[in-house]
């Protein structure tokens, strides 16, 4: 018997989702909304928004400075994204945050590399010169050799600061 009447469970399938869940799901857009808001420009460029609605209400927000008209704004675009897909949105936010992370892992790994030429002096010049060929050894030489100096005699580490600076002037030459 083939009756309109009769539901079919093998096709569809009911998922609850719990009230504590849907409210969840509905603050992390809010807080993805608040965290492309808080974006610098340049940052903010790089977010495909498509939906014209949530991309004003993003703009009026960034022009926003009340607290409270702020929070409902903030509200609004956490509903205008319930309706929109966000994964282009969440993509290239996640984006900006690994490239943050990596801008940080760079930063420390120069910090590194100054601190030890520092500790270990001329013999850790090799080292660099492995790392990045293109090295001014007499430039880096004289650096070091100010750098402990400065190091030894308890002054301000301005050397250190600048042989830090030439250390990244080689990594982005790399």
């Amino acid at each position: 018997m083939n009756d309109n009447n009769t539901f079919d469970t093998d096709e569809e399938e009911i998922i609850y989702v719990s009230k504590s869940e849907m409210k969840r799901d509905m603050l992390a857009l809010q807080k993805l909304g608040e965290d492309i808001v808080k974006l610098s420009k340049g940052q903010f460029a790089t977010i495909p928004l498509t939906d014209e609605t949530l991309a004003e209400a993003i703009n009026t927000a960034r022009r926003i400075s009340h607290r409270e008209g702020l929070r409902r704004q903030m509200q609004y675009i956490g509903k205008l994204m319930r309706k929109t897909d966000i994964s282009a949105i969440e993509a290239a936010y996640e984006k900006i945050l690994n490239g943050r992370k990596e801008e940080t892992r760079k930063f420390h790994e120069l910090e590194m590399w100054r601190d030890q030429l520092i500790e270990k002096g001329p013999n850790a010049i090799e080292d660099v010169v492995n790392k990045y060929p293109h090295v001014d050894r007499q430039h880096l030489r004289q650096l070091l050799m100010q750098a402990a100096k400065e190091q030894k005699n308890n002054k301000p580490p301005a050397s250190a600061r600048k042989l830090f600076i030439y250390l990244k002037e080689l990594a982005t030459l790399k």
